[in-house]
């Protein structure tokens, strides 16, 4: 949950819709784990609400819950008297993970059930809750929860919650009945021994709603991937709704981060957040001159990303070259958490943070990020995959053009400006293979554009900024979700 315990693109998620369903009459509460490394000075009204005790492995776990307020909503922490949820990130802890999600999908219900809290929906997210349905259906609706009704987001289907029988066991249910085809075990161990089970296909399966972040991607994981079949099955309840972005807190006309504000009808000032970053981080700007070309006639590439592969780590590379090449500058940053892979990026920062054009941050600072998408004359996305993808909403709503691969939730939001058979969507440059040439192919034509028809470009960052990718839209279709799914009285 953004900011407090955000990792990617699901931290922005669970804000952004809370907050436009409080915005729209709603009541709202995200439960979340009280991971140690949460700086509890972002949190208001922090209060301990009740001590109660949750079942895990054999015995009850004492569990406190803390109530808060998060960027105007309320929320929940759980928080284990065992080893669970502590060291100095969100994931990968000195504790299983795997373990520590099933007793918080267990804890929250038993919350709700010590409290007598009946909501009309529980939305869950990704694997690490793919348990809470199973407990729901198969143990607390048989006590005092009659109510509720499930609904699941994935937002990323390559992480699936790989569990044990045995494990699946420790939080109460018996994990032999989920080894089935119709239930949860994962259809790539049929037939080996022992099967294993998958928490997202164990979700999927009991779920009253299954929902993935853009109608694209869903049409991919039908056709492709171990999860299809389980998603063709059930059909009728899975649907692709597009991910929005918080505008309020992604706001250049009000974002405290940046040293001048700026919209839609008033670009001039991106310019000067445009030097601004170029000077703090020693990129040719001001009265310098870069190659043959003037500082305003240099195009800054920003990639705001975390360095894992699915988000195309050898088109990153690429990109850092070739936009040197080609006289552009290029701010990556995002960090990385394999080692080979940081290894890799430290090696090109050691290489190109010293020039004028490059700089390599490999970090994650939300009041940079900020300021990157304000100077940012390009937000380059070539995901391999992209289940929605906010950084190019993010960078639109900056002003910044995207250039994207065709996939995922980047084919619904980006549509390329010479395609003529469209040219009221035209928004930025779209490629599609996963090759060097083909990303070239997208950077040269943003680049002459950016030099060569400047009332152009302006005319493309003012039409990127009138988009509206707010939750406005979205939340009306996931409350239209919960309207169809909840209990009628």
């Amino acid at each position: 949950m953004a900011p407090i315990a955000k990792v990617g693109g699901l931290g922005d998620v669970v804000t952004g819709l809370a907050r436009a369903c409080l915005s729209r009459g709603h009541k709202v509460n995200v439960f979340l784990p009280f991971y140690e490394c949460i700086n509890k000075q972002q949190i208001k009204n922090l209060e301990l609400v009740n001590t109660y005790d949750s079942y895990y492995d054999g015995s009850w776990v004492s569990t406190n819950a803390y109530q808060g307020v998060v960027s105007g909503i309320p929320v929940i922490f759980v928080e284990p008297s065992n080893h669970f949820f502590k060291g100095q990130c969100v994931y990968g802890g000195s504790y299983n993970e795997l373990e520590a999600y099933l007793f918080f999908s267990r804890a929250c219900l038993e919350w709700m059930q010590v409290t007598g809290t009946q909501p009309d929906i529980i939305h869950v997210h990704e694997w690490q809750t793919g348990a809470l349905p199973l407990l729901y259906w198969d143990m607390y609706h048989h006590l005092s929860l009659r109510i509720p009704k499930i609904a699941l987001t994935i937002h990323n289907m390559e992480h699936y919650g790989e569990c044990s029988k045995e494990q699946l066991s420790k939080c109460g249910l018996d994990g032999s009945i989920y080894a089935t085809e119709e239930k949860a075990v994962d259809d790539r161990t049929i037939g080996h021994n022992p099967e294993r089970i998958s928490l997202l296909k164990g979700g999927i399966v009991y779920s009253n709603a299954v929902v993935t972040v853009s109608p694209t991607y869903l049409k991919e994981t039908l056709c492709s991937g171990w999860l299809a079949g389980t998603l063709i099955r059930h059909r009728e309840k899975y649907r692709g709704i597009l991910n929005g972005i918080d505008t309020g807190m992604w706001n250049p006309a009000t974002d405290i981060f940046l040293p001048a504000k700026f919209d839609a009808l008033n670009i001039e000032e991106k310019k000067t957040c445009k030097h601004f970053v170029q000077r703090g981080l020693g990129l040719a700007s001001g009265g310098h001159q870069m190659g043959s070309h003037a500082p305003d006639k240099v195009p800054l590439v920003v990639c705001i990303t975390r360095l894992v592969p699915q988000k195309g780590l050898h088109l990153i590379t690429h990109a850092i070259k070739y936009v040197k090449e080609i006289s552009g500058q290029m701010v990556v940053l995002g960090r990385a958490s394999d080692s080979r892979v940081e290894r890799e990026f430290k090696d090109l920062a050691d290489l190109h943070n010293n020039g004028s054009s490059i700089r390599i941050l490999l970090t994650y600072s939300e009041e940079l990020s900020h300021m990157l998408y304000a100077a940012a004359d390009m937000v380059l996305v070539p995901s391999i995959y992209e289940p929605c993808g906010l950084a190019q909403l993010i960078g639109m709503r900056y002003g910044a053009v995207p250039v994207v691969r065709k996939t995922g939730g980047l084919a619904d939001t980006v549509f390329d400006m010479d395609d003529q058979s469209q040219p009221e969507m035209a928004n930025g440059f779209v490629f599609e293979g996963i090759d060097e040439a083909s990303l070239n192919w997208a950077l040269d034509r943003a680049f002459r554009y950016y030099c060569g028809k400047p009332n152009e470009w302006s005319a493309i960052v003012q039409k990127v900024m009138h988009i509206d990718s707010s939750w406005n839209n979205t939340a009306g279709k996931y409350i239209d979700l919960y309207n169809s799914i909840r209990v009628r009285e």
